[in-house]
């Protein structure tokens, strides 16, 4: 088992010395250098220590998690968000597909959480390609905090073995493949996402991307035609033929007709 060397960067001491304990009994291959409670304090254990692992708060006075995540040589380690619920910065997280945390943090989702960031990192330190999209995926995740993005341009897609950053106005359609979706481009390949449509959708700005199926999501920018003969169809601009089901179909009307509304 790999061992790695870790820094928790958070205002609250309570919360840090709960983590400190819960690294300790659930995830003995997590050595903690020290912890940090700003930004400041934070870039000075980075130069004190090897570290490779960051468990960083969102929301400290001052300079934010973001903030600081700007400030530092970032693709250089894995970094998991803690943090008490907030919308936006969520959203922003889970559209760069870094890992997080909620507060108060949960054992088994700790234990997730620092499998997968550690497995990638070690993915990323043998694959030069894979390390600069994570570095531009971490920098996208600043940008859309700093300019308040709600919904951001570009989305990071963690696939079976790595990363790929995709803009949200080349994305077609997404289709379920069992437990994975397939992300259909529009001129370019297709991505397969180890995330299911469902979470895909909920980055996705819903005024744009509908439900028209259990399986099924569609870019209404690339909607070109509706069909009802033996069935109820979406008609793509590449007369590409996506099935609506009639629990969707009401569902999809509205979102067509509000869509319409918007660009006349």
């Amino acid at each position: 088992m790999t061992n790695y060397n870790a820094i928790i960067i958070d205002d609250e001491k309570n919360v840090q010395e709960a983590l400190k304990i819960l690294l300790q009994r659930n995830c003995p291959n997590i050595n903690i250098c020290d912890t940090a409670s700003s930004a400041s304090q934070g870039r000075e254990l980075l130069n004190q220590w090897d570290v490779q692992l960051i468990f960083l708060d969102i929301s400290m006075p001052g300079e934010n998690g973001f903030d600081f995540l700007d400030s530092i040589p970032k693709e250089d380690y894995a970094i998991i968000f803690t943090t008490a619920y907030e919308e936006y910065a969520l959203r922003a997280i889970k559209t760069n597909a870094i890992d997080y945390l909620l507060k108060p943090i949960d054992a088994e989702e700790l234990k997730v959480a620092v499998t997968k960031a550690t497995s990638l990192l070690d993915l990323r330190m043998q694959n030069h390609d894979m390390q600069k999209t994570y570095g531009e995926s971490l920098n996208n995740l600043t940008l859309q905090a700093n300019e308040g993005f709600v919904f951001a341009p570009k989305i990071t897609v963690i696939e079976k073995f790595g990363f790929k950053i995709i803009e949200v106005d080349k994305i077609r359609y997404i289709e379920a493949d069992g437990a994975y979706s397939v992300i259909h481009l529009s001129g370019l390949d297709n991505v397969v996402s180890s995330k299911p449509v469902g979470d895909i959708e909920k980055i996705l700005d819903p005024s744009m991307f509908v439900r028209i199926h259990k399986s099924t999501l569609i870019n209404l920018n690339f909607l070109r035609g509706f069909s009802s003969f033996e069935g109820n169809y979406a008609i793509l601009d590449d007369q590409t033929e996506l099935a609506i089901s009639r629990r969707k179909y009401n569902e999809f009307k509205e979102a067509v007709s509000k869509y319409s509304k918007s660009i006349e």
